[in-house]
């Protein structure tokens, strides 16, 4: 396994939090509903960047398509506002932690309400 630079690490930490102001002013489409950016992964060579994003109150397969049809608007915009020499290619993925957490946190407490109906 490679060690990630701390370069590279900050220039992620960069883009996740201008992409997370990006998502929240400038992206109007609906299909997108509330998208967050949970993490940055960029290539060493930084030219490209995948983007992990969680969605609520839309599909995400969708959102997913519609903000990876938006990432050359979306790049332009960073460019404008980072002061990088290259900016990476965006490629959005929905990440699934947040759902399966959801889930893990629901079945736990099924089993503790099953769990307490036996003790009585």
């Amino acid at each position: 396994m490679r060690k990630v630079s701390n370069r590279l690490v900050k220039i992620g930490d960069a883009i996740r939090q201008e992409l997370a102001r990006l998502l929240q002013t400038e992206m109007r489409d609906p299909r997108v509903g509330m998208a967050s950016v949970t993490g940055v992964e960029v290539s060493r060579d930084l030219a490209h960047a995948d983007i992990y994003v969680t969605i609520l109150g839309a599909d995400a397969k969708l959102a997913t398509e519609v903000l990876n049809n938006a990432g050359g608007f979306l790049r332009t915009l960073l460019a404008k506002s980072l002061q990088l020499r290259t900016t990476p290619k965006l490629k959005f993925h929905y990440d699934e932690s947040v759902a399966k957490g959801r889930h893990l946190s629901a079945l736990i407490d099924k089993a503790l309400e099953a769990d307490s109906h036996h003790e009585k």
